[in-house]
């Protein structure tokens, strides 16, 4: 998952990232499943001096040896339920099994649609919250198939960022609707990074979609935000700092803050230029344990962020 800036014009910007009844994120349920979650591997479940849990997350599945080395260091990794970004398969499917026996927690993913694929379909005659529902029954359908337990928090891959555009709006809270009226939570991975919105005014696609949660009294929508500017962000290093300090509030009324990618590869030269030492001379984060495997680095309150245990 990657982060650039693509202008629009007119002083909009786009930060382009690499009818239910709502059920709370505190319910007891949730909470049980969260208690049980943490408590159930020692190591890298432990929290970091930081005051959380480190995890990862990559398009591509570093393989079951690497897999168990990795766990060495990080609590959690970002799971796939589609192909990733950019990729024509999903190499994450069928793993979940072994890396729950391995001990591993979950950030669940799903991608979603960019704007002119969003466009495309709705010239096509499909709109973009039938788009979005199509797809979130297809990401519930692979949680099911791979075994994730009801209240699982699927997080829906916004790519596409700042200020969200009408129809990017109706696709996404479509989206985590469909997926609030099935037996999992909703969750958006979006970016917390500042982007231009007007003269002298900025806006993060994180406030822009809580934003719209309660005004349009939605299900809330669990956050896993991507801010990887330095600071708040620590660059790539395992020494995280609590989630707090992603700039983020951990509470909000349209939805928690449940994770943080504070460290994407490669690195982005602006936004990273005080921590430019903490990333490998090609601009890439590389685990500790596991030198040849690039990664982004996160952190959560949880070492199973998305209760998919």
């Amino acid at each position: 998952m990657r982060l650039a800036l693509v202008g629009l014009g007119a002083g909009l910007a786009v930060l382009a990232v690499s009818g239910c009844s709502p059920r709370s994120f505190h319910g007891s349920s949730l909470a049980k499943s969260a208690a049980a979650s943490a408590s159930a591997t020692p190591g890298a479940d432990d929290a970091g001096a930081g005051g959380g849990f480190l995890g990862f997350d990559r398009n591509d599945y570093p393989g079951d040896d690497t897999m168990a080395t990795l766990h060495r260091t990080f609590a959690f990794t970002g799971y796939w339920l589609t192909s990733p970004p950019g990729e024509d398969r999903n190499t994450w499917q069928g793993k979940r099994a072994l890396l729950r026996q391995q001990g591993w927690g979950f950030l669940v993913l799903a991608d979603g649609r960019l704007d002119a694929e969003i466009l495309r379909s709705r010239r096509a005659g499909t709109s973009p919250a039938a788009l979005a529902r199509k797809d979130a029954a297809a990401a519930i359908a692979a949680a099911r198939d791979e075994g994730f337990p009801a209240h699982t928090i699927l997080f829906l891959d916004q790519e596409e960022g700042g200020q969200l555009l009408d129809e990017q709006a109706a696709y996404l809270l479509a989206w985590t609707q469909a997926v609030a009226a099935s037996d999992y939570l909703p969750g958006v991975y979006a970016s917390g990074q500042p982007a231009p919105n007007g003269p002298g005014q900025t806006i993060t696609t994180v406030d822009d979609i809580r934003a719209r949660v309660v005004s349009e009294h939605l299900h809330p929508v669990a956050i896993f935000d991507a801010q990887d500017t330095c600071p708040p962000a620590p660059g790539c290093t395992v020494k995280a700092r609590p989630l707090s300090g992603s700039g983020e509030l951990t509470l909000d009324p349209g939805g928690n803050l449940v994770a943080w990618q504070y460290s994407q590869s490669p690195r982005r030269p602006k936004l990273t230029r005080s921590c430019a030492t903490t990333y490998a001379h090609d601009g890439n984060c590389y685990a500790p344990d596991a030198p040849t495997v690039f990664l982004d680095m996160d952190l959560a309150n949880s070492p199973d962020p998305s209760h998919g245990r």
